[in-house]
C-alpha cells in the first residue's frame, strides 16, 4: 500500500503513472477504516471519491491530465457543501437536514482541478472552540501523543487529525479565530489561513462573516501553494520563492509571549535564530493594537461572539438548545449582552487598529510569533472542568484571535518540540492581500524555521 505523502509526492506517483487514482481512492478508504480513530470524520463521500477517482484515472491514461493534483484525495471540514451529503457543521441538530443540492464554490474548485473528495472531517460544534473537542462525534486524538489522549485543536480537528495521521495529504478548513492554524501547530502540520475573501464562501456554514476565512491544511507549504492556487481557480500556483536575504521578520513583545510554556518560547526563538543566521533581518517592537483587541472585547464584547448569537439566537431559545454542546451554548449566550452601539464601536476601532498595525511595519516586513503560548494538553481534565475548559480555550486562542481581527493571512509551520515531546507552531504573517507574499516567504524559509536546513 502506498504511504500517504505529500500533495507533491503523490502528484509524481499519478502523473507518472505509477499509481493510478482508483488504487490511491481505495487505498484512502482502507486506510480511513483500518484507523483505530474512528472520531476523525463524521461521514465519507465513497460514491462521489470513486466516481471522480475513476474520471481522473481515464483522463491521465488518455494524456489529457487536469494538472497536478488531478486524482489526489481531499477531505472536508463538515461547514462545506458538497452536493449530495448533509453539512452538519459537526452538530446533531441539522443531522436529518437534506443533503446539500450543489457544492460550496471552493469544493467545485478543487473538483475541476481533479481532485478527488473523500469525505467530511470532525470538528467542534459551530466550529466555536480552539479546542476541538466534540461530545456527538467523539474527539479526534492528536495523533503526535501515542500515549495520552491529547486534544487535536480545532475547530478545524478532524482536518488536522487526517493530514497528520497520514490518512489524506489535505484537507480544507476554515479559520475563525485561529481554527486552521491552532490545530495545524498542535498536530505538527501546515495550516494557511487565507486572507478572509480570498476564497468564494457561498455554501460554507458560518461562524461570524466579518472573521470567517478558510485554508488548508497539509505537510508542507508547497501543498499549500498548489492547494490554494486550486480553491481560488488558478490551474498553476503564480506563488514566488522568496530570497532568505529579502525578508524581514518582525516579533511582537506584546500580548503572544504571555504565560508562555518556556518549552514553546526555546524553539520558537531558536528558529528565528536559525533564521538570522540564514541572512533573514529580524526586530523587536511593541505592538498595542494587539493588546487593544482583547481592551475592546473587554469594554463591548467579542465580535466573534457578537455574530455568532445573531446567527444561532432563534435556536438558542428554543428546543434545538438542548441538543447543542452546552459549552458551546453557554459562550454563544454571551452574545446576548451586546448591544447594537457595541458592536458598531467593535467595527468601527476594527477598521482603526488594522490601519494602525500596517503602519507600523516596516516595507515587507512579516510578523513572526509562537502560534500558540502552549503545546497540546490532555483531554481528561479539560471535559471534567468547565472552568478549565474556557480558560485554555481562551489561551488557545490569544495569538491567532489577532490575526483575524486585524485581518491578517497567516500560516504555521512546525519549528520544533515543546513539554512532553509535542509539536510548537511557528506563526508567520502579513497583512490582509498579501497572501502571494507571504506564501513566497514562507516557502523560502520552511526548512529553517523546521531546523532542517
Amino acid at each position: 500500500m502506498t504511504n500517504q505523502k505529500t500533495l507533491a509526492s503523490l502528484a509524481v506517483l499519478v502523473q507518472s503513472g505509477k499509481l493510478d487514482p482508483v488504487k490511491l481512492a481505495a487505498e484512502t478508504f482502507h486506510r480511513i477504516e483500518a484507523c483505530p480513530d474512528q472520531s476523525i470524520f463524521v461521514g465519507l463521500t465513497r460514491e462521489r471519491a470513486l466516481r471522480e477517482a475513476q474520471a481522473a484515472s481515464s483522463r491521465l491514461k488518455a494524456g489529457r491530465s487536469l494538472g497536478l493534483l488531478d486524482g489526489l484525495p481531499v477531505v472536508w471540514k463538515d461547514l462545506f457543501d458538497l452536493a449530495g451529503s448533509v453539512t452538519t457543521a459537526g452538530s446533531v441538530v441539522f443531522k436529518d437536514d437534506p443533503p446539500a443540492t450543489a457544492d460550496a464554490p471552493v469544493v467545485g474548485a478543487l473538483a475541476a482541478a481533479g481532485m478527488v473528495s473523500v469525505g467530511r472531517t470532525n470538528m467542534s460544534e459551530f466550529a466555536f472552540s480552539g479546542l476541538g473537542i466534540n461530545p456527538h462525534y467523539g474527539t479526534p486524538r492528536n495523533p503526535a501523543s501515542p500515549d495520552v489522549h491529547r486534544i487535536p485543536g480545532g475547530s478545524s480537528s478532524g482536518s488536522a487529525v487526517a493530514v497528520a495521521a497520514g490518512l489524506v495529504p489535505v484537507a480544507i478548513g476554515t479559520d475563525t479565530g485561529g481554527s486552521v492554524r491552532i490545530p495545524a501547530a498542535m498536530t505538527g502540520i501546515v495550516g494557511y489561513k487565507a486572507t478572509r475573501g480570498r476564497y468564494a464562501m457561498r455554501g460554507v456554514f458560518p461562524l461570524a462573516e466579518s472573521l470567517d476565512s478558510l485554508g488548508p491544511l497539509c505537510h508542507t507549504v508547497q501543498d499549500a501553494v498548489w492547494a490554494d492556487a486550486a480553491m481560488h481557480g488558478l490551474t498553476a500556483p503564480v506563488i514566488r520563492r522568496a530570497e532568505l536575504a529579502d525578508l524581514s521578520i518582525v516579533i511582537p513583545e506584546t500580548v503572544v509571549f504571555d504565560d508562555a510554556e518556556p518549552e514553546v518560547v526555546a524553539a520558537f526563538e531558536a528558529a528565528i535564530k536559525r533564521l538570522e543566521a540564514a541572512g533573514v533581518k529580524v526586530r523587536r517592537a511593541h505592538f498595542p493594537s494587539f493588546a487593544a483587541v482583547f481592551d475592546l472585547a473587554a469594554r463591548h464584547g467579542a465580535l466573534v461572539t457578537a455574530e455568532a448569537y445573531a446567527l444561532h439566537r432563534e435556536r438558542l431559545a428554543g428546543p434545538e438548545a438542548t441538543r447543542i454542546d452546552p459549552r458551546v451554548v453557554t459562550r454563544t449566550r454571551l452574545g446576548e449582552k451586546i448591544t447594537l452601539s457595541d458592536y458598531i464601536a467593535i467595527l468601527d476601532a476594527r477598521d482603526r487598529l488594522i490601519h494602525e498595525t500596517v503602519e507600523g511595519l516596516g516595507p515587507g516586513e512579516l510578523i513572526a510569533h509562537p502560534t500558540l503560548p502552549h503545546v497540546a494538553p490532555p483531554i481528561a481534565p479539560l471535559l471534567s472542568d468547565d472552568e478549565l475548559f474556557f480558560k485554555t480555550n481562551a489561551k488557545t486562542l490569544r495569538n491567532t484571535l489577532i490575526g483575524n481581527f486585524l485581518d491578517f493571512c497567516g500560516v504555521s509551520i512546525p519549528c520544533g518540540t515543546g513539554a512532553a515531546g509535542m509539536p510548537v507552531g511557528f506563526l508567520l504573517s502579513a497583512p490582509h492581500h498579501q497572501d502571494d507574499r507571504l506564501l513566497g516567504a514562507a516557502l523560502a524559509a520552511e526548512a529553517i524555521i523546521r531546523g532542517e536546513a
